[in-house]
């Protein structure tokens, strides 16, 4: 997945999903009766836009999946908004362009503080939010809630500069676990964790995996019994899961958060940063047979099970 600025050959896709109720049901604007033209003015606008900022959000294959904004930029301060295309959504799109212009808003813009509103009557987007720990705000400033005076029910969130963007307790159903770390002053950092105590099992095998260049996947397998966990002491990682949950992912940059692996999941990941480091502690020895390497046979086995 990446972020790039809109191109006119996503124009027809960005129609696609003006035209879907089951996309646009739930927001305020009137797109259905948008044209191909509408939409490649928009994209041709944003570029000399500098009170907007509209990026696409595409696949690997650089395919449009939808368009995520940070609006009316003045003052510090900024309104986000995200739309994806119905092909695009429990994919992990969503967050990954949500998460990845949030960074740009505070470590790009120099922005202080970004707010956005939905309406409460929309169950996924406020399901969406409410999972990845953002939480309703009443202090909203005037010349947000004067955008939307004639609109009732609406749930408003907010994201302050400094704020932990990427707090979450889960990805994929596995668990998000905080590794103890402790800091000393102009010193660094060292951080730890203990077999049954701070990860549920006995560590038998430790592995790393280093010495990747920038934008290459690996893993593209799951375990059948073997429980893991798996964190990024260095560099950036983006790690994309799949079980019967859903199919979520979630970026290893931080050396104190880890994923616990617990059940059956199909695991791919994706060096974001060249010579980034993953570390994998599991519980079992090395077994070839607890391996799952081809996703329509993992897709059966979930099936089964």
């Amino acid at each position: 997945m990446q972020l790039r600025k809109l191109k006119t050959e996503d124009a027809p896709l960005m129609l696609e999903w003006m035209h879907d109720p089951a996309v646009v049901g739930h927001l305020h604007a009137d797109f259905s009766s948008k044209t191909l033209q509408d939409a490649q003015k928009f994209i041709t606008d944003s570029w000399e836009n500098k009170a907007n900022l509209h990026l696409a959000i595409v696949s690997d294959e650089d395919e449009y999946m939808g368009t995520v904004s940070l609006k009316h930029i003045e003052a510090g301060s900024a309104e986000f908004a995200i739309t994806v295309r119905n092909k695009a959504m429990r994919k992990g799109y969503s967050w990954f362009g949500m998460e990845g212009i949030l960074r740009k808003a505070f470590d790009e813009l120099g922005l202080e503080s970004v707010y956005w509103c939905v309406s409460r009557s929309n169950a996924r987007a406020v399901k969406f939010y409410d999972k990845h720990n953002f939480h309703e705000v009443l202090d909203i400033p005037p010349s947000f809630i004067e955008r939307y005076k004639e609109i009732n029910d609406l749930k408003w969130y907010s994201v302050l500069k400094g704020d932990e963007i990427n707090l979450r307790d889960t990805v994929a159903g596995c668990k998000v676990i905080h590794i103890k770390t402790i800091p000393t002053i102009n010193a660094g950092e060292l951080s730890f964790f203990e077999a049954n105590r701070d990860i549920p099992f006995e560590i038998k095998r430790l592995y790393y995996i280093s010495k990747v260049p920038e934008g290459v996947r690996r893993g593209f397998h799951a375990h059948k019994t073997l429980k893991q966990l798996l964190f990024c002491p260095y560099g950036r990682i983006q790690l994309v899961l799949e079980n019967k949950g859903c199919r979520e992912e979630i970026e290893l940059s931080d050396p104190s958060i880890g994923v616990v692996i617990s059940e059956p999941t199909w695991r791919e990941m994706l060096w974001i940063q060249k010579d980034s480091v993953l570390v994998v502690a599991a519980s079992d020895y090395y077994d070839p047979d607890d391996y799952i390497r081809d996703y329509n046979e993992f897709k059966e086995f979930m099936s089964k099970n």
